[in-house]
């Protein structure tokens, strides 16, 4: 820094040499060169700053400025403790570590490496060299040549010209990355077979996005609370590529055409399949009991219009598909099956869910044992009272498949002195106390099933029925009592990965036979039923209708007269009646989709999107149950682990690669709670044992809670 008095230049020193900038600023105002104030503009310094240098020079000349200051002796960072300190930071430990291992503060140990009293290995200060804020990064987005966010410009011209396959993941240092925190569900995808077989099922064209990226990006906004593609045109594509390793991610157009692409041919069908094999196989305990249930899927759009559902929860009859999910006893999705008429629950169930479970769930008992032993069976279906059928339940028997449902019609309740107390163990890992009785009951087919009761504290009889002639009466409870598991996931994926979205906007023909209800039938059947109940409320009336006063012409006549009037009108509806019910049974109960009226025609929605883009968010949600289950272990609810999971998803994070090392660290930024902050801390323990490597590159992920240039109580 040089000073100039006039044109002529009359000292020099040093940028960073304070105190020489302190006694030639305090000179220059005693030999009135300057006026204090003068000082305080031009260089931004406090004027008690300036006061206490000028009263210094004055008092003791400019060797005041440079004596050495009287200082106690270190009371906390004596030379043995700095000594020790600084062997823990040779051997690569960071600050908090240390601080936890000498019992000193945090704050003090950073201050001593901010006056060089200790000195970090270079492998470990990550922030040595200033890295670029959010706001640095937006401005630098913002002026790309290409676009928002197109930094990098090299590969995306040579991916345009067809010269790269995909882009490779590059790090570079980031402060605050919005949603960061989701990074810790990624050795959890990666576990679960998110990009295991990608490559296998799934051919991306050369360009510049990778399926790994694409992947990993639609499972990083499911679990972020994306609603849907279209809420990213609102997320600032850059900080969403520093997830990635990219400059930016790809625009929404350009999200849908990958989607498009990768969709054609059944390729998300058969992927969605190897990977439900691989699950069954990973945990054969949980493929063996098995529940289904079907799903309803408002459509509130206006471009085809869809057979009218019940929608349970909105008690309404809604244009709507279904899909029937298949579930393991936790909830944990399986599979699901789409249906754009819904034939049933028993239909879908005999012709396309049992035939793929035959096939695919492991460790099945083999035709020997089955022969030896008559009550054996491969596996247990549990549904609701919708699928109550004794035929189906006798055809399942023959193949040997256990189910359970409810008793659809249980008749008279049970004496109370029948039940008894047993212990039920809950898939929560809870034991709770229930009253149970047995009873063998006969079907009107002549099949022999056992009926389970449970008694509630207000009387009510739940019925239950069972195939499953081995399991003692608990198991058997506990199972048909867990399908709420599965009523949970539908809510909780409802509400929070979005699964009624609609992943595009495209419309399919029907091709395939498809058999529905006749309208024409339907109109007739209505008419019947409406008629029917005209006639009941009729009969009423003339069953009622009782003469009470004398017997006087003047009072008979008028009741004859009323009475002849409901009788006339009840023989003309039973005429009705009959001719409806005639022209109902000469005209087809079901017909194929093809032979309805042209006004009544209608295209079902496009599948293959919506199937690739639910059988990442099945992943989503298996990782998001695995690292709930972990926190579970530290004392949290289910639902809590869930809430901080979501939290710690959308908390910022800091990313700091370090190529020599090979590490990603991914450094999060602390929770509202100390509580949260270490059970946060335990389970990035868990998830740095896994040593997990983010795809196509060779950086290790590290994750950690908290700053360690800025501590908590440090002041900035």
């Amino acid at each position: 820094m040089t000073y100039f008095t006039g044109n002529i230049p009359v000292f020099v020193h040093d940028q960073s040499d304070r105190d020489t900038f302190r006694m030639i600023t305090a000179q220059f105002c005693v030999n009135g060169h300057a006026k204090q104030m003068d000082i305080v503009r031009a260089f931004g310094v406090k004027k008690i700053s300036v006061k206490r240098a000028v009263k210094l020079y004055r008092e003791e000349g400019p060797r005041g400025f440079f004596k050495e200051r009287n200082r106690r002796g270190a009371a906390v960072l004596t030379d043995e403790v700095l000594e020790k300190a600084q062997q823990l930071f040779d051997e690569g430990l960071d600050i908090g570590e240390v601080s936890s291992r000498i019992n000193v503060k945090h704050n003090t140990l950073y201050k001593a490496t901010r006056v060089g009293k200790l000195h970090l290995p270079v492998n470990s200060e990550e922030c040595s060299a200033p890295l670029p804020s959010k706001s640095a990064r937006t401005e630098q987005d913002r002026a790309a040549s290409m676009g928002v966010g197109t930094t990098n410009v090299d590969d995306r011209v040579a991916a345009s010209k067809g010269k790269l396959q995909a882009v490779p993941p590059r790090f570079e240092p980031a402060l605050d990355v919005p949603n960061g925190g989701v990074l810790l569900a990624l050795p959890a995808l990666l576990a679960l077979g998110l990009l295991e077989t990608t490559e296998r099922f799934f051919a991306e064209p050369k360009g510049y996005y990778g399926l790994d990226s694409l992947f990993l990006l639609l499972a990083l906004m499911v679990l972020t609370r994306q609603p849907s593609i279209e809420s990213m045109r609102y997320c600032a594509p850059g900080e969403w590529g520093n997830l990635l390793g990219l400059d930016r991610i790809p625009e929404v157009r350009t999200l849908r055409n990958k989607l498009h692409f990768l969709s054609r041919e059944g390729q998300p069908q058969q992927w969605s399949a190897e990977l439900c094999r691989q699950w069954m196989e990973a945990a054969p305990e949980q493929a063996g009991t098995l529940y289904i249930d079907g799903h309803v899927r408002v459509y509130n759009g206006d471009q085809t219009r869809l057979p009218r559902h019940y929608v349970a929860r909105q008690k309404l009859c809604l244009r709507a598909t279904t899909d029937y999910w298949v579930n393991a006893m936790d909830g944990q999705p399986f599979f699901f099956v789409n249906q754009a008429v819904d034939p049933g629950l028993l239909q879908v169930l005999e012709h396309e869910i049992v035939p793929r479970l035959e096939r695919e769930i492991p460790q099945q008992p083999t035709a020997q044992q089955l022969e030896d032993d008559s009550l054996l069976h491969r596996f247990t279906l549990v549904y609701d009272r919708e699928g109550y059928s004794p035929a189906f339940l006798k055809r399942m028997r023959e193949k040997r498949i256990a189910c359970l449902t409810y008793h659809k019609y249980p008749g008279d309740d049970w004496a109370e002195e029948e039940f008894r107390l047993h212990s039920v163990n809950l898939i929560s890992g809870q034991t709770v106390e229930m009253r149970l009785a047995e009873r063998g009951t006969c079907l009107s087919n002549g099949l022999w099933v056992r009926e389970i009761r449970k008694l509630t504290t207000r009387g009510h009889q739940t019925a239950i029925l069972a195939t499953d002639y081995r399991s003692d009466i608990p198991p058997i409870s506990g199972a048909m009592f867990a399908r709420w598991s599965q009523e949970n996931f539908f809510r909780y994926s409802r509400q929070h990965f979005g699964i009624d979205k609609l992943a595009d906007y495209s419309l399919e023909e029907i091709s395939d036979p498809t058999l529905i209800v006749n309208p024409a039938w339907r109109e007739l059947d209505r008419q019947v039923r409406s008629l029917n109940g005209k006639r009941s409320r009729r009969l009423a009336n003339f069953t009622a209708l009782n003469l009470e006063e004398s017997i006087e012409p003047e009072k008979v006549e008028p009741f004859m007269r009323r009475k002849a009037e409901l009788q006339e009108d009840i023989e003309c509806m039973d005429q009705e009646i009959n001719t409806l019910k005639t022209q109902r049974k000469g005209t087809p109960h079901h017909i194929d989709v093809s032979e309805l009226p042209p006004e009544q025609q209608f295209k079902k929605l496009a599948t293959a999107s919506k199937h690739l883009v639910d059988t990442i968010k099945m992943v989503a949600y298996r990782a998001e149950t695995a690292m709930a289950n972990i926190l579970r272990g530290h004392q949290f609810r289910s639902d809590e682990a869930r809430q901080l999971l979501a939290s710690v998803y959308q908390t910022e994070a800091d990313l700091l690669p370090d190529f020599e090392t090979g590490t990603l660290t991914v450094r999060l930024h602390h929770l509202p709670t100390v509580r949260a902050d270490t059970i946060v801390q335990k389970l990035c323990e868990e998830l740095n044992d896994t040593k997990t490597l983010f795809p196509r590159t060779n950086l290790t992920l590290c994750f950690k809670v908290g700053s360690l240039q800025n501590p908590r109580d440090q002041e900035v």
